[in-house]
């Protein structure tokens, strides 16, 4: 039995299924971890969503920042309802089942017999592992409740942009959120540069990717994760970047997920469903 994470396949489904071909994935045995952004901008959105649902406990998916965009959209949070390509599912017969089998995957996903932790985007260097556990338990409560639409039409925005144990309400759960689905960069002591959109090595000085701020308490945790595509495949800092551009003409990759080190199986190339810009 083999456990394999993937990085970003936002609709792609033609090419997951033929990376999941030449690693000779095994749906009866082996087990297939997601870092989240199933869907939007590739023309698969649909398929990709209905085949993790089917692959039921041998899948585990964490949410990204598009997962969540569906979500909202689902919920009639139109603020960005231009940027999507996923009418498909909005449309479909079976789009209630989906949304709800969505709506209940986890924020972080933690496997004590491989020791290593995934999420989509990072954590705040002030948060440890069981930190980082509560938070998204906290977050999933929200989304899996019956209040569950109200955040959908308040989770938009960057702000707070500061951890504190003290954050209530809504404003703790978009803290929460942004971490989880969107962090790339933030300052030595923990803020968040969400608007921090340079190529990694060309940002401002004082913007250090979330893995990379000295101290931070997640450090001896082994996490994988998804949604920084100009950062591609990175291996350093006790962390393994996956998303390496699939639906902008990169490629998608998997790896092999051990209680040692990662291996990086197979990678292939995809072709450009978008244009970065």
């Amino acid at each position: 039995m083999a456990t394999y994470a993937i990085g970003d396949i936002q609709g792609c489904y033609d090419e997951l299924r033929r990376l999941l071909d030449h690693i000779e994935f095994d749906p009866a045995v082996d087990k297939l971890w997601c870092v989240g952004d199933l869907v939007n901008r590739g023309p698969g959105s649909l398929a990709v969503l209905r085949w993790f649902k089917a692959l039921g406990e041998q899948a585990v998916v964490v949410l990204g920042n598009h997962d969540l965009h569906l979500l909202a959209l689902a919920a009639g949070n139109t603020r960005h309802a231009k940027q999507h390509t996923m009418d498909d599912v909005l449309a479909a017969p079976d789009r209630d089942e989906l949304l709800h089998w969505l709506r209940h995957r986890p924020l972080l996903h933690y496997s004590d017999h491989k020791r290593f932790a995934m999420v989509h985007a990072g954590l705040p260097p002030q948060w440890d592992l069981p930190q980082a556990r509560a938070c998204a338990a906290e977050l999933e409560v929200e989304l899996r409740g019956h209040g569950y639409r109200d955040f959908l039409h308040a989770m938009y925005g960057n702000e707070p942009d500061l951890w504190s144990a003290d954050l209530r309400g809504v404003d703790r759960l978009r803290f929460i959120t942004n971490c989880f689905t969107r962090l790339r960069y933030c300052t030595a002591d923990g803020r968040l540069l969400l608007d921090e959109n340079s190529l990694p090595g060309a940002q401002p000085e004082h913007a250090l990717p979330w893995y990379k701020v000295p101290g931070r308490a997640s450090r001896e945790t082994r996490i994988v994760f998804g949604h920084w595509s100009t950062l591609g495949y990175a291996a350093e800092h006790n962390v393994w970047a996956l998303d390496t551009g699939c639906v902008w003409g990169g490629r998608l990759t998997a790896v092999g997920i051990r209680r040692k080190r990662p291996i990086k199986v197979y990678d292939l190339d995809c072709p450009a469903y978008q244009t970065p810009g």
